[in-house]
């Protein structure tokens, strides 16, 4: 999973998705790459585990699988360290 939002894109397809499911189209709009490539995108995700995808007729909706993101956050709360405190130079002697 980690690999799959390792991309930017991606990144932003799952956070444009975090409010709702959308068609493979409108998903395209903000990216400046054809839609072989977006779906290539799409795929990634997929395979992951991170979003779903259903096709009626001609169109494709992607779907936020519900849950996908938790066992990430479940495993970055288990792996936070703790806050340090800020940095402050040496005392002179």
């Amino acid at each position: 999973m980690l690999r799959a939002l390792a991309d930017p894109t991606r990144r932003a397809v799952v956070e444009r998705l975090a409010k709702s499911p959308a068609v493979v189209s409108e998903l395209a709009a903000p990216f400046e790459m054809a839609l072989p490539s977006l779906m290539q995108h799409l795929r990634v995700l997929e395979n992951a585990g991170v979003v779903t995808s259903e096709k009626l007729g001609r169109t494709r909706t992607v779907s936020l699988r519900p849950g996908a993101l938790d066992v990430l956050h479940l495993w970055l709360g288990e792996h936070r360290t703790a806050r340090r405190p800020a940095w402050h130079p040496p005392h002179p002697h």
